[in-house]
Formats: structure tokens, sequence, C-alpha cells
């Protein structure tokens, strides 16, 4: 992440500035712009929204994953563009946010939302943890392919890991999954992955 030199910014004149052509978040008021990432975390990305697409279809589930939609904190100037994010279209018509800036603040329009870990990978087991639990989204997944994330979340020795976060009583509880873990998911509590297969995802990766 390259973090810009500016004034800090409310979240509406963030969301007016900001360019299509390049992916920025707001935190805390500051713009940060999020660096093009490796090819395997796109791909890991893509398996990934592939897979919780064809699930939510055949559940006949209201969802869609947008391109390019924001997720406001109520209580702060921060804007996240997650890696994955999963709508439930009959709230999102109720986001106050949603016609003129693409952006969603209410835990109901958002069943599951998903980050693939990068160098910056305080801001996904820190930052966004707290603000995601504050938000009231009931699921959140950490998928550190690469196990970066610090020793006190994915276990000493490091390893790839996926971290479940689930929303009870207003507070996360984490399981991890790891090897051949089938991952188990509130939301969709019938989905057949193992986070190895999400982890050797790709074009050259083999996730039979």
């Amino acid at each position: 992440m390259i973090q810009t030199a500016t004034k800090p910014l409310t979240f509406e004149e963030f969301a007016e500035w900001k360019p299509e052509n390049a992916r920025y978040e707001l935190h805390n008021g500051e713009i940060v712009e999020i660096a093009q990432p490796p090819g395997k975390h796109e791909e890991v990305i893509g398996f990934l929204a592939s897979k919780l697409t064809l699930e939510f279809v055949r559940l006949k589930l209201p969802y869609l994953i947008p391109k390019q939609a924001l997720v406001k904190p109520p209580e702060n100037e921060s804007a996240y563009s997650p890696d994955i994010l999963i709508l439930n279209r009959p709230n999102v018509a109720s986001e106050p946010l949603w016609k003129k800036f693409s952006t969603v603040i209410q835990g109901a329009s958002i069943p599951l939302v998903v980050e693939v870990v990068s160098t910056n990978w305080q801001n996904d087991y820190i930052r966004k943890v707290g603000e995601y639990e504050l938000i009231g989204i009931p699921e959140y997944w950490i998928v550190d392919y690469l196990g970066l994330g610090g020793r006190r979340f994915i276990g000493n020795p490091k390893q790839p890991t996926i971290s479940v976060y689930q929303l009870v009583e207003g507070e996360y509880e984490v399981s991890l999954f790891r090897g051949n873990d089938r991952i188990e998911s509130p939301t969709f509590p019938e989905l057949n992955l193992t986070a190895q297969q999400v982890f050797q995802a790709g074009l050259t990766g083999d996730t039979d």
C-alpha cells in the first residue's frame, strides 16, 4: 500500500475524488492507494469468488459480488475496498450511500467479506477485524496463502491459514483452517472447499 500525502478527508470528499481506474481506501481520513497485487493474489481472489458465486446461485440466495463497492464504518471517516464483497441485494435498497457512492454501511447488507493477505497484513488482522466487527458483518475471511500474518493470529510456526471470523453476540470468534481442513462457513454451511484448494488456486494450480 502507498499512503498519499494529503490532508484528512471526509468520506464524501474521498468518494467524490476517487478515480475509477485505480483502487483506493480511506483510513481515518487518510487516502491509501492499494498497489497492484501479484498474479497469485488475483488468482486466489478469482477462484474464491467463482466458488462462492456458484454456491449462492445454487442456493438461490439474492446475493451479488460487486466490482468496486466500498464498505464504510459508520463511526469514522474510513472506507474499505474488500477483495471479495458479497452483498444481500434486498437490504442494499435501504443503504443511504449506495445509489450515489456504491457504498454500504449496514452489516445486514454484507453476509460475507473476504480479504486476501498481502504485505500489509496488519490492516487485515487488526484494523479491518475491528471495523468489520463494529459494522456487524456476520462473517469475515482472511485468506493468508503465504502465511504472512503475525504468530498471534496464525500460530507458530507460521503457515498458510484461512481465518474465518463469525459474529457471535456482537463479537468475532475465529476458526483457523489449514491444509486439507474443510472451510466451515456459517453463511455457506454446505460449501465443499478445503484450505489447500484455495492456496493452490491459480492458472497453473491443481485445485481438484
